[in-house]
């Protein structure tokens, strides 16, 4: 059965999708979130869901967006689903991944100013099957196992 994960930004999504010898999908949900420059794509979250919903049978690992649009979504299509974030106190080393993998300055910015709220939510979120909070050094890979290390 394929496993859909929701996982936090930098928690290593992409690097294990380029690593693994499973048969994993990243989906970025930025281009079904935005119609256009800041306009906000009217079919938000659905569009995205269906995306996951029309893929989910080709691959092992559904690697999904962390936002609470797309986790209640999931939830209400009846997507069984693990989430994935970070520990609280690791703000600044996150901080610190957003930066060096070249992130936008506004998304850092938001990331820095809604941390304690992402987390917060993240915490309460009672929808999915498992919750996975990461320690220092941690990472997707970690837990499902099939990347190549990088070490």
């Amino acid at each position: 059965m394929v496993k859909v994960i929701s996982a936090f930004p930098g928690t290593g999504k992409t690097y294990f999708f380029n690593n693994t010898k499973l048969t994993v999908l990243d989906s970025d949900s930025s281009s079904f979130s935005w119609k256009s420059k800041g306009v906000r794509h009217p079919e938000w979250p659905n569009n995205y869901v269906k995306h996951i919903v029309k893929n989910v049978p080709d691959v092992d690992l559904f690697l999904v967006s962390s936002h609470g649009e797309v986790r209640d979504a999931l939830f209400c299509a009846n997507w069984a689903f693990d989430l994935v974030y970070p520990a609280r106190e690791l703000k600044d080393e996150y901080l610190e991944r957003f930066i060096l993998r070249g992130s936008p300055p506004a998304f850092v910015e938001l990331l820095n100013k809604k941390w304690d709220i992402f987390i917060d939510e993240m915490e309460a979120e009672d929808g999915c099957v498992n919750k996975h909070v990461l320690k220092s050094d941690q990472f997707i890979s970690d837990l499902y196992g099939g990347a190549e290390s990088s070490k």
